[in-house]
């Protein structure tokens, strides 16, 4: 398949979890023409029931293939991945790349044999997390928790708003105060939002705590996919979709422009 040089990539989350994976994209690929899309009207999915999250996201990504013609999609969501994925790339005739919990990185790094994920409530129950942690972590204790609180601190982040501490904290209590927690010495940032209030974490945690999330692998996923496919000469100016426009995504604005996202439209 040919594919012209200002065929851009396409990222798609709820909200803005995704930049966490679209900024590492942007180190690895520098020049790649980019659209950011979130479902701003479905937003969260982490409280939404399976089937909304199975019927929405492949029909959005349909749509947005449709209008941006990108030559690769990235569901920068790990709920939407661990539900859709595999219908989406059904729909699809081009690559669709997935963001799955960064479970086995943690299995190999973790010395207590007990790490955390920390997802959305969605993601956290799901079947798909079951088989990572049994294929990948099968002699570790895999504490869940999940947290709805921490997306709406990581949107409030990039509007800049004041945060509260308290959110963080909790959320961090939710796996310590599981049997276990005492000798945990990793957190999976299982949903793309957190990695955005990883300092925020850090900061309420009683003791040093190590952060994995996969915005790393997924670049190098992308750069794999694409390798020998052209660019353009220079950086490109990308654009952000939102579901819905409102004075949120305005007060967004000044995030999206340091992702590189000048440009803001609809869907």
């Amino acid at each position: 398949m040919t594919v012209a040089p200002q065929a851009p990539l396409l990222f798609f989350d709820s909200g803005v979890g995704g930049l966490s994976i679209l900024a590492p994209a942007q180190a690895a690929l520098p020049h790649a023409p980019v659209v950011y899309a979130a479902d701003s009207a479905g937003f969260p999915y982490g409280t939404r029931s399976e089937a909304e999250i199975a019927a929405r996201v492949p029909a959005l990504l349909g749509r947005l293939v449709e209008r941006y013609r990108p030559r690769l999609a990235v569901i920068a969501c790990n709920t939407a991945s661990t539900i859709a994925l595999s219908a989406v790339r059904a729909a699809l005739d081009i690559p669709v790349v997935g963001t799955v919990p960064a479970i086995k990185p943690a299995a190999l790094l973790s010395q207590s044999r007990v790490f955390g994920v920390l997802g959305t409530d969605a993601t956290v129950r799901q079947p798909y997390v079951d088989r990572l942690a049994a294929e990948h972590g099968s002699d570790c204790t895999v504490l869940r928790h999940g947290s709805a609180a921490l997306v709406q601190l990581a949107e409030a982040k990039l509007r800049g708003e004041p945060l509260d501490p308290a959110v963080a904290r909790d959320a961090l209590a939710g796996l310590f105060d599981q049997p276990g927690g005492d000798r945990m010495d990793i957190v999976v940032l299982a949903c793309t939002h957190f990695p955005l209030v990883e300092a925020e974490l850090a900061a309420a945690s009683p003791r040093p705590l190590r952060f994995v999330h996969g915005g790393e692998g997924i670049a190098r996923r992308i750069a794999y996919l694409t390798q020998g496919q052209p660019w353009p000469s220079e950086p490109q100016p990308g654009t952000a979709v939102f579901t819905r426009l409102d004075e949120s995504v305005e007060r967004l604005r000044p995030a999206l422009e340091s992702y590189g996202l000048p440009r803001i439209e609809g869907l």
